[in-house]
């Protein structure tokens, strides 16, 4: 098809523009048609400009005019005239012109859309990720992909200009389970064999690092064989990046300085120099979680001392056993009443937890307490209210347990209460670094310790000689960044010496002969001078997501898969040929069926 190829883009024109002769490219977003008069509104990916099919225009443009419909692709030429004062649209870029139409082309047609092209679709997340190249053009998506691009060539620039390679790794590897399950990709030419896709490139960065490479990065995708839950994708994207002959503070230092260049040139958001740093378990105890959000307060307290002179039997009994008693101040607000309900929905909060309930009262007048397990401390009302800082119409909740199943219940109950009172602004943004993790967790079930993070972390100089003997209270050199309540990075300094990387393995039940079968490569390249060398992977989706003011990654991904992991445009996963399995020597065995 021969038609007028576009001399402007549909966010360009201004007023100075009056008078041009302009051909455009676009889609019809709106179609107003008053009386043979025709007021279009044309979009692309730059904008919108309104085109004016009117009473003088040619015949032939007014019939073709008639047969528009939302999302016709055409294209016009017509002349640019400037709009009157009194008619300036300024909530438009291109406001102050419209276009007057000498020639209109329809490129191609387009069936009834499922939902209005807008700036947001208030449409279901199946329908919009079944039409998703119609949810693509809206201008929410347009501009949430746009930010995606300015965020990692950002990055690219940055780190290209600190002296680091872009060095991609392979997407087909050797699989070496550790956590979630590998993607397994059969051979064809080796029948019963099978590649992986990579959970992250962790082992070959850590050769690249062997390898003399000493700053390497890569927006590397990667893949992770998960049960869906959340907000989690089959495949993600992360900043993969790895540094030899460096220490904590050399990594901490520069995703400090990277993400402070990445987010003034892409958001004008001018970060801190230096982000906040807490360890974890002060983290846990301050904020019941591991990942705070710091844009607001709510801090846990320590009441064991006032816990142990009231005659609150439960929680008399908690410490009794070991546990402690914290509490958590609920600020009185105008927007949320806190009723009996309410204070309901909370206790559920912590309940999702392993909390056993929600122990609450009320701040009244001069200093009395109210409602609740008020009644227990009689006596001590002055003294709680001076250590909870509260004021006269707060509340003050309780959790009593052990102490990370009270911190983590006590956390939640923060979180939401931070989120129904609306206690911080969804355009702050606050980063932190956890740090001092425990490098290792037992596995109540399978029996045996287990990596905290990964098996390749260092662990902590002043725990090398009782690693063994004492795993659980080994600290490893590992560090999160946490934004706004989210883990959007995690990293550590990495085991280089052979023999330390297998008393690691042993520890977390996989002996010798194991680790050299599973890990052989790694184990070998240690063998040929390894520097010291430690690296960091921040997560695109989610910090692209956190920056559009978004709470779904969905939002900042161009072709997610939903919450079942299905691909509802593609209707992916589907079944294959038999010949497809039969070349890879393939045989399909059905679940059994229950009942």
């Amino acid at each position: 098809m021969e038609y007028k190829q576009r001399t402007v883009t549909c966010g360009e024109l201004r007023k100075a523009d009056d008078g041009r002769l302009v051909v455009l490219n676009g889609w019809v977003h709106r179609d107003r048609n008053h009386g043979g008069i025709h007021f279009i509104n044309l979009r692309d990916r730059y904008g919108i400009t309104q085109v004016v099919v009117g009473e003088q225009a040619p015949e032939e443009v007014v019939r073709t005019a008639e047969k528009l419909r939302v999302e016709f692709c055409i294209a016009v030429e017509g002349i640019v005239h400037a709009r009157p004062a009194s008619m300036v649209n300024a909530e438009m870029a291109t406001g102050e012109i419209e276009v007057e139409v000498t020639s209109l082309q329809i490129l191609s047609t387009c069936d009834p859309v499922p939902f209005l092209i807008d700036e947001e679709s208030d449409a279901k997340e199946d329908t919009r990720l079944r039409y998703r190249y119609l949810d693509l053009r809206s201008n929410g998506m347009q501009k949430r992909i746009k930010l995606r691009h300015d965020f990692v060539k950002a990055i690219r620039d940055y780190l290209c200009g600190r002296g680091f390679y872009e060095i991609e790794t392979p997407t087909l590897i050797r699989s070496t389970p550790e956590g979630a399950r590998d993607f397994l990709v059969p051979s064809r030419i080796y029948p019963g064999k099978f590649y992986a896709l990579p959970q992250s490139p962790q082992l070959l960065k850590q050769i690249l690092m062997v390898s003399g490479f000493d700053k390497y990065f890569q927006i590397a995708r990667c893949y992770r064989d998960e049960d869906a839950r959340g907000d989690r994708q089959l495949e993600f994207t992360q900043l993969d990046l790895e540094m030899s002959f460096v220490k904590r503070d050399d990594v901490l230092l520069l995703m400090e300085q990277l993400f402070g260049y990445v987010f003034e040139r892409t958001m004008d958001v001018k970060l801190p120099e230096h982000f906040t740093r807490l360890s974890w378990h002060d983290a846990m105890n301050t904020y019941g979680v591991d990942k705070p959000d710091l844009r607001y307060g709510l801090p846990l307290t320590d009441v064991d001392d006032l816990a142990k002179e009231s005659t609150f039997g439960t929680f008399k009994a908690v410490l009794e056993a070991g546990g402690c008693v914290k509490a958590l101040r609920a600020p009185a607000s105008d927007t949320v009443a806190f009723t009996r309900k309410y204070i309901t929905e909370l206790e559920d909060a912590a309940k999702v937890y392993g909390a056993k309930g929600l122990a609450w009262m009320k701040i009244g007048s001069n200093h009395t307490l109210e409602g609740g397990v008020s009644k227990f401390f009689v006596g001590q009302e002055r003294a709680l209210i001076d250590r909870m800082e509260a004021n006269e119409g707060d509340m003050i909740l309780f959790v009593a347990d052990q102490w990370k199943k009270t911190c983590n219940s006590l956390g939640a109950v923060r979180i939401k209460l931070a989120r129904d009172l609306k206690l911080f602004d969804p355009k702050d943004f606050a980063f932190c670094w956890i740090i001092d993790f425990p490098l290792f967790e037992f596995n109540e079930d399978r029996g045996h310790w287990e990596a905290a993070h990964h098996m390749f972390s260092m662990p902590q100089a002043q725990y090398l000689d009782t690693l063994e003997s004492d795993p659980g209270s080994v600290k490893g050199d590992l560090y999160d960044l946490v934004l706004n309540g989210y883990e959007v990075a995690s990293g550590s300094i990495r085991i280089h010496d052979i023999e330390l990387q297998k008393r690691i393995f042993r520890i977390c039940n996989i002996p010798d002969e194991e680790s050299e079968v599973r890990f052989g490569f790694l184990l070998n390249a240690f063998r040929y001078g390894p520097p010291p060398h430690g690296g960091i992977a921040p997560g695109i989706d989610r910090m692209v997501m956190i920056m559009a003011g978004q709470s779904s990654i969905k939002e900042v991904i161009a072709f997610p898969k939903n919450t079942a992991a299905v691909s509802p445009m593609d209707d992916a996963p589907s079944y294959v040929d038999q010949n497809q399995l039969d070349e890879l020597h393939l045989i399909i065995k059905q679940p059994e069926q229950k009942g």
